[in-house]
């Protein structure tokens, strides 16, 4: 696309067209800011054509994160991207979307709420934000309840399986808190609830509990440890809770998978985080935590603002964040209804089951992933002799698709897999067409090492016809030596 605009200039007048500037030929500075402007047409085409150069979100098979919504919501978003959040008394009606939200979510997780209770939760920039805050309520009652008893209060610790997302070594890392990680073993990629409780200690201020696994989907069992840990803090009088991080999987199980009880039900779970721009269908940006009750977070966590004759409490790491996914985000509630999401996940289920079935027929894969989880597709080589999943992963973007290839968590490490995250977007030609260029790579790939082992061959044999003629030599010399050594022989006088 050649953007051309009329200019006005003292001598005369005359088309300038960005592609015959010289701002298309000279280079710009790319860490230091330019001495001069340019127009605004050269400047949007060039960031634009510098863009082309990004992989296509739809076709990023890594990321949890929403890269499609409708129109209409597109156009909410853009009509509020310039309101500033935290400015709550300017914008009350954004504050009163998202505590809509943060009530429909608690409900959903089944929070011992009433009909007309304002349940306790917040929105945040995402599921590491979310985390950072129901940490910090953990470890500050924690810290609390150790002080009341004139106990030590300075070496808390969590309880986590190794397969738990970045966040929660961040979060570890950065409020001192030891991270005490569950290690994995191989066919069981997820904390096993038995070990999880072995480790609780006096000093343990939660165990958190993944529900969808980023390596593998698989949502872990909260119910079995529920019941553990009850048994536990009976026998030790302690009270150790329960953090369930939900951001891939909180969206997906009351949907798919009512009877499974994992969230507010059990009375050790005392908050839950989730992503609203993962399976919550929202670009990304927006992440929600919710607490059982008011008295799961501690009030001195809490800034009050009044505004409008009210009091507005507010619990955040940042400050400022934007408005526009907390209202995309009630734009998917109120548009979808209960029944909308439960279409979508049955449909991404759906899609992951016909892409798994796929790869199991090339007879190449096995199929790591459960049934029972986020809509995902793990799978590791059955062979990796000839050819590993990194070399797939890497043959596959040729093609445009972003499929990532890993390795598992401690002690796992040595089994590697490539995994297709199964979104809304995701539909089943896409499957079926991923299916087809997985085929083709894996043709490719067996083709190049059959041609390395036939060169293989051939030099062999080479090097083989080339020791035989240099034997034959050897032989006919020998020969002719020996008949000259008799003449010589014969000739004494």
């Amino acid at each position: 696309m050649v953007i051309t605009t009329a200019t006005s200039h003292s001598s005369s007048d005359y088309l300038d067209s960005t592609f015959a500037s010289r701002y298309v030929t000279e280079p710009l500075p790319k860490f230091q800011m330019p001495a001069r402007s340019i127009p605004k047409d050269a400047a949007y085409q060039i960031i634009h054509d510098e863009l082309m150069l990004d992989g296509n979100p739809r076709l990023n098979l890594a990321s949890f994160v929403t890269t499609w919504m409708e129109e209409e919501c597109d156009k909410l978003i853009m009509a509020s991207i310039n309101k500033n959040y935290v400015d709550m008394d300017e914008y009350p009606v954004t504050t009163e979307l998202q505590n809509r939200c943060v009530n429909m979510i608690a409900h959903l997780f089944n929070a011992p709420v009433g009909e007309t209770d304002t349940a306790i939760g917040v929105g945040t920039v995402g599921s590491s934000e979310a985390i950072m805050l129901a940490g910090l309520a953990f470890k500050r009652k924690w810290q609390q309840k150790r002080k009341e008893e004139g106990k030590p209060y300075d070496k808390p610790n969590i309880v986590t399986g190794a397969n738990v997302q970045v966040c929660w070594e961040k979060f570890a890392r950065y409020f001192e808190v030891e991270l005490k990680e569950v290690k994995l073993r191989e066919g069981y990629y997820v904390m096993d609830p038995v070990k999880a409780v072995d480790m609780v200690d006096e000093n343990t201020i939660c165990v958190a509990a993944i529900l969808g696994s980023t390596l593998t989907g698989e949502f872990e069992d909260v119910k079995l440890l529920n019941e553990l840990l009850v048994k536990k803090n009976k026998e030790t009088g302690w009270d150790t809770p329960i953090h369930v991080d939900a951001a891939s999987g909180g969206f997906i199980a009351p949907f798919l998978y009512p009877d499974l009880v994992w969230d507010f039900r059990l009375p050790l779970v005392k908050s839950i985080n989730v992503s609203g721009h993962k399976y919550g269908l929202v670009y990304a940006g927006v992440g929600w935590v919710v607490w059982r009750d008011k008295d799961e977070l501690p009030d001195e966590l809490i800034f009050h603002i009044n505004y409008l004759g009210s009091d507005q409490p507010t619990f955040t790491l940042n400050f400022s964040k934007g408005s526009s996914q907390i209202i995309a985000q009630y734009y998917q509630f109120i548009r979808l209804g209960f029944e909308g999401y439960r279409d979508i996940m049955k449909n991404c289920r759906d899609n992951a089951s016909v892409l798994g079935k796929g790869l199991e027929k090339t007879g190449k894969f096995e199929i790591v992933s459960k049934e029972i989880g986020v809509p995902l597709v793990a799978f590791s080589l059955k062979d990796t002799s000839k050819y590993t999943v990194f070399n797939i992963a890497d043959n596959l973007r040729r093609f445009g698709w972003i499929v990532p290839a890993y390795t598992m968590a401690p002690d796992a490490e040595h089994v590697a897999v490539l995994r297709v995250v199964v979104r809304e977007d995701f539909n089943r030609s896409l499957a079926e067409r991923l299916i087809s260029d997985i085929g083709k790579v894996i043709e490719e790939l067996d083709g190049l090492q059959s041609q390395a082992t036939n060169k293989a061959t051939q030099v062999t044999a080479t090097v083989d016809e080339t020791g035989d003629k240099l034997l034959k030599k050897k032989e006919i010399a020998m020969y002719w030596k020996k008949l000259a050594d008799r003449t010589k022989t014969s000739g004494v006088c």
